[in-house]
């Protein structure tokens, strides 16, 4: 009876360790598997919900830059979040006199480093519900604590909720937000 308990026993445990450490597999963003063996490019290209992403970031000539080591944490707009900018707003920052204007507001998304949803969590609770992340741009944005979520906050107080979270890249990790972030 005894070896049949501890045998029971035994294969629970390797049941739930395995359950534990079980791959998922790959997130899906705008309806296209994320691989994190691709870089951010190669991942974002893919993605349905980034196709206005992925033409600033061309016309900004950083397709480079997000395809090299890294790490970078990207704060990435869906397609709904520039729908919302004010009319006009886009097609602007897309003309080739405006690609200044447009690599300093798409840098403002990116962050270096590899900080997935709970690195960004101890941050933030380490710095009582608010912590302030320098970006590739230069400034600084704010990631803040909303409820059991985050929330990023730019630099004008606007914020962007963290709508899919950790995906992983080769070289980083991108967080899908539901807002543009301005400088």
């Amino acid at each position: 009876m005894k070896l049949k308990l501890l045998t029971a026993g035994l294969c629970a445990a390797a049941l739930f360790s395995g359950v534990a450490v079980a791959d998922h597999g790959p997130t899906t963003v705008g309806g296209a598997n994320m691989l994190p063996e691709r870089n951010i490019i190669e991942n974002a290209v893919n993605s349905g919900d980034h196709e206005t992403l992925v033409a600033a970031v061309q016309a900004a000539e950083l397709v480079e830059v997000l395809q090299g080591e890294g790490p970078f944490t990207v704060f990435a707009p869906t397609d709904d979040a520039f729908a919302k900018l004010p009319d006009g707003t886009v097609d602007t920052l897309l003309e080739p006199e405006n690609q200044e204007q447009l690599q300093t507001v798409l840098t403002y998304h990116v962050v270096p480093g590899n900080m997935n949803r709970d690195a960004l969590w101890e941050k933030v609770m380490e710095k009582d519900g608010a912590v302030a992340l320098q970006t590739v741009q230069g400034e600084y944005l704010t990631v803040t604590r909303n409820g059991n979520n985050l929330m990023v906050m730019d630099a004008q107080g606007n914020g962007a909720n963290m709508t899919v979270v950790d995906v992983a890249q080769a070289n980083g990790v991108i967080h899908v937000i539901d807002s543009v972030l301005m400088p």
